[in-house]
């Protein structure tokens, strides 16, 4: 009971003090359960992160449920997941209550604005931690490149770049297993 309660705060914790979203949340997510818990290492929370965004649905549920699950099962993916919706879902109920008096309020869309480029300051970091840990190789950065691309310029979905992403890798370990470095 006493691990379910800790799920419940931490990520309640998280999901109060961040903005912007999952990708914002990244950050905090990892210092949480691998620096300060270690519910996991950084190799697990690199494979938390890429099923979580491979999935369809948010990317903080996604791996709030995981992480959930690894550390308590069902009743752990609940806790992890209540703590996390938890603070957007009151923070929607309250704005639904004061939108009027707040959608032309210039201190309140000042404080947006602000918080908009935070996140996006967030979501740099995460992808920059994300990136050091899982782009080992020349492979690796060579598939991140591509999919890059394909995203960015070529404006194709991101589903595809998973999608060629996951046929690089699968046609990596073939390779390497035919040469025999992988048994």
């Amino acid at each position: 009971m006493k691990l379910l309660f800790e799920l419940f705060f931490t990520f309640l914790k998280i999901g109060t003090f961040t903005f912007g979203g999952g990708y914002a949340m990244l950050p905090l997510i990892r210092k949480a359960v691998v620096e300060e818990k270690a519910w996991m290492t950084d190799d697990e929370m690199v494979d938390c992160l890429a099923l979580s965004q491979s999935l369809p649905g948010v990317l903080a549920v996604n791996t709030a449920i995981y992480i959930g699950n690894k550390k308590r099962r069902f009743m752990g993916s609940l806790a992890a997941t209540f703590g996390v919706t938890l603070p957007a879902f009151v923070s929607i109920i309250i704005i639904l209550l004061f939108l009027d008096r707040i959608e032309e309020n210039i201190y309140m869309l000042g404080a947006f604005e602000g918080i908009k480029a935070a996140s996006a300051a967030l979501i740099a970091v995460a992808a920059y931690n994300l990136g050091k840990r899982i782009l080992k190789g020349k492979f690796e950065i060579l598939i991140a490149a591509i999919s890059f691309i394909i995203i960015v310029f070529a404006g194709i979905n991101a589903v595809w770049g998973i999608v060629f992403g996951g046929f690089a890798g699968i046609g990596s370990y073939w390779y390497r297993q035919k040469k025999g470095d992988i048994r």
